[in-house]
């Protein structure tokens, strides 16, 4: 889940920032109403025959006997470290977007209208030009006030500084308090790091090491940039400064806990748990000084944080935010200074080859500064109401199912069946854009000042954040623009969300089979609304008070399925002596396993009794998932598998299909899975939550 409150600038980073973060008989053949049709690769009724492997046996590989074609075939985009249907309708959007601002670009507009920012912003980026001649000029001024920073003090306090965008000792963001949902609060997150996490700093294999030497050498040329002298030397204290803080950090899977992760204090609490930070002077300098009370979340790597920061002398410190200061606009600076930030974070981190075109990043600028203003005209052109109506109508199907579904639950019993329907029924959905669009008339974009409008932004972003505090919660604020291809759950607002992106071809078409549709869109419905009832998010009732709802007995029986998903994902090794995080990767997990699970029974309901077609060959079951399969299609470079397996609560795509399929009933019965193959697991095995 991404929010807009976790995505704005936070104490850690305060620069701009940008998944799944989640019908009658009539709709059997026509369900969702979008602009175009199904594209040619995925042939007349919505899967890409010609890119399965039928060779492969579905029993064996699942996942392959989808995809296997496209898998041999597609080549990773030189400017990508993975490819798969996510990257695929990123690109078209982000196509889309480019045509939005080049047609704003185009119109003679007045000073503060949509089409000035839009163009300015947009023809600012590209100016490679302006950005050479004028070297490390424009952020001169924000390295000579690191360079004259006295004591610890004076850092918090640039910490603090919501222009600046310097890395801080922590992250944070506004949301809704989890434990009394009618007010928002500020949480407090560790950060602070330049690598991914911990591990990158403490684990000993090979790969590890090399990385931080590649770390290294960006640190050193950062500094070189800056004109330093005794870079390397100098490079080598940060690193040492960065390890003593990735020491104190919690691990990935600790991180995921709520109950851990909670831990409500005010600031003269706060000064007491964690001295050797003046959290006093950076939280007044991010205008929130005066707050009753923060969410802490990771206590102890705080406490850690804190010391190691005070343990640090000044020069090491002034050198680790120069450092990042560059690292952070690296893109607005000449193409020397972003082709080092490239090579560790690009190249060496993610396994990419190219950076990516100049023009796309400019889009992505523009998309990420002024969002909800592209995603206005992104949703005028390329997202109909009926689409809107349609996917209503298939989120009533699916709470529908999920409602049977717990209703026949033999593990759960009466009492915590019915505080899981009130959650249910709670439910809110926000389909493809916002009902109230963002007001960006105070956001100044300047053609002639990149780097000022940078910090304008980040200021901006800020101060729009922090405004919620003390307000009236908005129920109805996206936490993503219309143009992101991703969707969410917010447990503290029981609320799921599809951007209008999302809802396209190979998850959503109106050309495509109903069983195409449910397979696709269905399951990614189902998914979101099964991260309310994963292993974090069901700590979270109707209202999204985070409260235990459960009798021990009921949570016995849920703790012993999940543990039995999390020994089955551990197995899978994507690269050879690393394995899938089954702990780290659960709560995704159970949102596939519910998707395929509501979305399949939504789809047999859908079917009013009748059996479905035959069409090419395909009974209407082996179409369902042979659509869920092809949702998960995805390579990966080596680099940024290691990354994401590492790193990121969700599977690799490959396991998404198969852990999945695999403790499915009626995935045996389409596909004649027999013992033997692969992927077979005996009745008894297969994990069946919600």
């Amino acid at each position: 889940m991404k929010l807009r409150h976790i995505m704005a600038p936070s104490l850690l980073a305060l620069g701009l920032a940008a998944g799944l973060s989640a019908c009658s008989e009539k709709e059997t053949t026509k369900t969702i109403a979008q602009v175009e049709h199904i594209p040619a690769e995925l042939g007349d009724f919505g899967i890409a025959t010609s890119l399965m492997d039928t060779s492969i046996k579905p029993g064996d590989n699942f996942f392959m006997y989808v995809n296997g074609g496209w898998m041999k075939t597609t080549e990773i985009p030189a400017d990508k470290s993975n490819y798969g249907s996510f990257t695929a309708l990123a690109d078209r959007s982000e196509a889309r977007v480019k045509a939005i601002i080049e047609d704003a670009s185009k119109t003679k507009s007045e000073k503060g209208s949509a089409e000035q920012k839009i163009g300015d912003l947009y023809a600012s980026f590209m100016d490679m030009d302006t950005i050479e001649a004028n070297g490390l000029t424009p952020i001169k001024a924000d390295l000579d006030r690191i360079n004259s920073l006295k004591d610890h003090k004076a850092v918090a306090a640039l910490m603090g500084d919501p222009e600046m965008a310097v890395r801080g000792i922590i992250g944070g963001w506004v949301s809704v308090d989890a434990k009394d949902t009618e007010n928002y609060i500020f949480y407090i997150t560790q950060s602070g790091l330049g690598m991914p996490n911990r591990g990158y700093y403490l684990d000993e294999d090979e790969k590890s090491v090399g990385l931080r030497k590649d770390y290294m050498t960006f640190l050193t040329a950062m500094l070189e940039a800056s004109g330093a002298d005794n870079a390397q030397e100098r490079a080598a204290a940060v690193m040492e400064y960065e390890t003593k803080v990735a020491q104190a950090h919690w691990a990935p899977v600790k991180r995921r806990n709520r109950d851990l992760t909670y831990n409500k204090m005010t600031m003269a609490e706060l000064i007491d748990f964690a001295p050797g930070f003046d959290w006093q002077v950076m939280t007044d300098a991010g205008g929130i000084g005066s707050q009753k009370a923060f969410v802490v979340r990771e206590t102890d790597a705080i406490k850690g944080t804190a010391k190691a920061f005070a343990d640090t002398s000044m020069d090491v410190l002034k050198d680790y935010l120069t450092i990042h200061y560059i690292s952070a606009n690296a893109a607005y600076l000449p193409s020397a200074i972003d082709a080092d930030n490239f090579a560790f974070y690009g190249k060496a981190l993610s396994g990419t080859e190219e950076q990516r075109a100049r023009w796309k990043r400019g889009v992505g600028q523009v998309s990420n500064t002024l969002g909800e203003m592209v995603g206005q005209v992104y949703v005028q052109r390329h997202f109909k109401p009926s689409a809107k109506e349609q996917m209503d109508t298939l989120v009533t199907n699916l709470r529908s199912a999920f409602k049977e579904g717990i209703d026949n639950l033999e593990w759960m019993g009466a009492d915590t069946k019915v505080e899981a329907q009130d959650k249910l029924a709670k439910f809110y959905p926000k389909i493809g854009y916002p009902k109230n669009w963002t007001d960006y008339s105070e956001l100044k974009i300047d053609r002639n000042d990149l780097i000022g409008t940078v910090k304008s932004a980040n200021a901006w972003a800020w101060n729009d954040m922090i405004s919620d505090l003390g307000g009236p919660i908005d129920r109805e604020e996206f936490g993503m623009t219309p143009q992101t291809v991703n969707a969410y759950y917010n447990p503290n607002l029981n609320e799921i969300v599809f951007p209008a992106a999302i809802l396209q071809a190979p998850f959503f078409d109106p050309g495509a089979d109903a069983a195409v549709n449910y397979g696709g869109i269905g399951a990614v419905i189902g998914h979101e609304m099964g991260h309310g009832f994963d292993d974090q998010g069901a700590k979270s009732d109707g209202n999204g008070e985070q409260r235990d709802w459960w009798t021990d007995a009921d949570k016995e029986a849920f703790k012993a399925r999940t543990s039995e998903l999390v020994a089955q994902y551990n197995q899978f090794e994507p690269l050879e002596g690393l394995h899938v995080n089954g702990e780290l990767t659960l709560g995704e997990n159970i949102g596939d396993l519910t998707g395929i699970t509501m979305a399949y029974a939504a789809y047999k309901k859908s079917l009013n009794g009748k059996e479905a077609p035959i069409i090419n060959g395909f009974t209407g079951d082996q179409r369902f998932f042979l659509s869920y399969g092809q949702i998960w299609q995805r390579k990966f470079r080596e680099e940024a598998l290691r990354n994401r397996v590492k790193t990121d609560p969700h599977s690799p795509g490959e396991y998404r299909a198969n852990g999945i399929v695999r403790n499915f009933d009626a995935w045996y019965d389409a596909f004649n899975v027999q013992p033997g193959d692969a992927l077979y697991l005996p009745p008894e095995k297969r994990v069946k939550i919600w």
